[in-house]
């Protein structure tokens, strides 16, 4: 199976090492640059990445697209994607499908962080095995990947 990842960022790298680490084929490819740590990270995983482009004929030769949260819904690459009927899914969905653990997960426009930190202290303080990923920590598909 052939995963496309969109997006070298914490979830995009933590994606495409869960992919890698599942046996599936996978490239990772960002409009923009690379951070060097997340760049040293792919390679060690031998993970082939682009940067600074987006190789449409390959990504739309792919069975399964992982979007990164900062790519826009209505982004012309996402809509051809959708076209073609690639699977989409974001980076937590694709973790999930890896996983039977319980999820908690935090939405909204403010404290998210702060609810989220909180929660967090309660469960682990109350003796659970928990694990605290998104904007804090590494991302879920990295913790599924690696844990």
């Amino acid at each position: 199976m052939k995963i496309i990842i969109l997006g070298g960022g914490e979830s995009g790298v933590g994606a495409a090492v869960l992919a890698k680490k599942k046996g599936l084929e996978v490239f990772l490819s960002d409009r923009g640059a690379i951070k060097e740590h997340y760049k040293q990270q792919l390679q060690a995983e031998g993970i082939d990445f682009e940067e600074g482009e987006h190789s449409e004929e390959r990504i739309l030769a792919s069975d399964w697209v992982i979007k990164s949260p900062g790519i826009p819904k209505k982004a012309p690459l996402i809509q051809k994607i959708k076209e073609k009927g690639i699977r989409l899914s974001s980076e937590i969905e694709f973790a999930a499908e890896f996983t039977d653990t319980k999820i908690v997960a935090v939405t909204g426009s403010n404290g998210k962080t702060t609810t989220t930190s909180l929660i967090y202290h309660i469960l682990k303080n109350s003796g659970l095995n928990v694990g605290l990923g998104g904007n804090i920590g590494k991302s879920f598909a990295m913790q599924v990947a690696t844990e």
